[in-house]
């Protein structure tokens, strides 16, 4: 069952509730009878082993890689075609003496 946690408008008093989801959410605050709303915060939730990541159902043989546990900058940008390299250079099947 989910924690709650509800704020008194009056008194700014902040309390915990374990209930079900299809419980009522509570109204009133236990020390001065004053209004109640729910608060909501971020939830803790950590995401461990494989199966969690986009690419963790592809094949072995893919180059993409997971991404770091670290923001990092937007990658530069790179050239479409790859940059010309200097000829190979060729074979001579016979000599010339």
């Amino acid at each position: 069952m989910p924690t709650y946690e509800y704020e008194c408008q009056t008194c700014q008093q902040r309390t915990e509730a374990v209930q079900k989801f299809s419980d009522p959410a509570l109204t009133t605050c236990e020390s001065c009878g004053g209004p109640l709303r729910k608060v909501f915060s971020a939830v803790g939730i950590v995401f461990k082993g494989s199966g969690f990541y986009k690419n963790d159902s592809r094949s072995t043989n893919s180059s993409a890689t997971p991404p770091s546990s670290t923001p990092s900058a937007a990658p530069a940008a790179t050239p479409a075609t790859p940059a010309p390299s200097s000829p190979a250079p060729t074979a001579s099947t016979g000599s010339s003496d």
